[in-house]
């Protein structure tokens, strides 16, 4: 059965750090696409970055340079470092999964985390 169990959300000052991280049951295979989306208070969920099975990585303009998304294979975990946080980053985080190639597009992923809140003070 998949399984994704999101971690490491917090509140944190603006340009600070966290670190979040998405533990995934056996079922998601390293030949997953893996993804971060957010969703912010009263908007729609957007694509925040995506790794596909071979290491590449595909980030959101809004994030680019400031975040960092990164796999485990060993323990079947997804990462996302973020740095340099900005109050605009404030969200509901969450871990997805799909079997075919990496996208962007919400409606393509069929497995999601409960996810984790991210809340960036100014």
């Amino acid at each position: 059965q998949a399984q994704l169990v999101e971690s490491g959300g917090g509140s944190v000052q603006a340009g600070g750090s966290l670190r979040l991280s998405c533990a995934a049951s056996r079922f998601i295979n390293r030949n997953y696409c893996m993804a971060w989306f957010r969703q912010g208070s009263g908007k729609e969920r957007e694509a925040v970055a995506n790794i596909d099975g071979a290491g590449g990585t595909t980030y959101a303009d809004s994030v680019k340079g400031r975040f960092t998304i990164s796999r485990e294979a060993a323990d079947n975990t997804l990462y996302l470092q973020m740095n340099s946080l900005k109050p605009e980053d404030t969200a509901m985080y969450y871990c997805a999964a799909r079997s075919l190639s990496c996208s962007f597009t919400t409606r393509f992923f069929g497995y999601w985390g409960q996810g984790t809140q991210v809340t960036v003070s100014s």
